[in-house]
């Protein structure tokens, strides 16, 4: 971090990637999941800022109105439309699906919602797995199930799944045995959606380091006291001590990310992996 914070910055329009696409019009519709607070708010308002009518969705009321407020402040041209729901209900999933649909076509889906816990494999709850794998895996794997019809039957068939891996989904590192599984599962699930998409239905996943979020932020302490090692230490040498680009990401910059696998600048990414990790897998000293 090149000045040491790891607070959340404001985000502003200047922020936001914006690109030219015949699709990212009001009458085509994007998903995003987590769309409260930290990335998934960044997607829906980056969807939006290009054109799109978002459905952000999360458990969370009040960050969803959050986020259509920024929205509203950063006069984005496409609306976004909150529907509080629950990952865990397959209810809820549908009913995401529905209004969706019922504001125009389908086109995109960006699985963003994630959780984290941090034990060792022998102590880790079962229970708090179960939760990660029906937010992090089973939902997005439904929600798409839910999607690619809609999708299939639009006038030409074509639109695209993003899911939110990291870098835990090409290596592990120790006491996150459920968010490893999670996140190396999404790249499954990517790869098996671009199998069958026949080209115009696309799927990619979103790898990236340590972004500036409350899921990052709140793991911090437990992160601390499971190494016995300080705060700082937890963000100097566990999260950035093998990047060689020495800061965390803002939420915004992983945003910009769906926004640009989603448009026809992505349109070879297909089962692909856009991994944007400041060298912290694939380099070495």
């Amino acid at each position: 971090m090149s000045d040491g914070s790891i607070e959340e910055p404001e985000l502003t329009a200047a922020d936001v990637l914006c690109v030219t696409d015949d699709y990212f019009e009001g009458s085509n519709v994007a998903i995003a999941t987590g769309g409260a607070s930290g990335i998934g708010r960044a997607t829906a308002v980056a969807l939006a800022m290009n054109g799109l009518t978002t459905v952000a969705t999360d458990v969370d009321a009040e960050g969803l109105e959050g986020t259509i407020a920024k929205a509203s402040e950063l006069d984005a041209p496409g609306e976004i439309h909150a529907v509080e729901a629950d990952l865990t209900s397959d209810d809820d999933l549908e009913s995401i699906v529905e209004a969706a649909a019922d504001l125009g076509e389908i086109k995109y889906l960006a699985n963003v919602a994630g959780l984290q816990h941090v034990a060792p494999i022998e102590e880790f709850p079962m229970d708090t797995y179960d939760a990660m794998h029906a937010v992090m895996l089973r939902a997005p794997l439904y929600l798409s199930k839910l999607c690619v019809p809609h999708i299939r039957e639009s006038e030409d068939g074509v639109g695209a799944i993003g899911n939110m891996s990291s870098i835990h989904g090409h290596y592990v590192t120790k006491d996150k045995v459920a968010y490893n599984v999670m996140k190396f599962g999404l790249r499954g699930l990517t790869q098996s959606i671009a199998a069958e998409g026949d080209g115009t239905l696309r799927s990619f996943s979103v790898s990236t380091a340590y972004v500036k979020t409350p899921l990052v932020v709140d793991q911090i302490a437990d992160t601390a006291q499971e190494r016995d090692i300080t705060e700082r230490e937890v963000v100097e040498d566990v999260m950035l001590g093998q990047s060689r680009v020495t800061e965390m990401m803002d939420p915004v910059d992983v945003a910009n990310l769906f926004v640009l696998g989603f448009s026809q600048y992505g349109r070879h990414l297909d089962g692909g992996d856009l991994l944007f990790d400041g060298g912290y897998t694939l380099t070495y000293e």
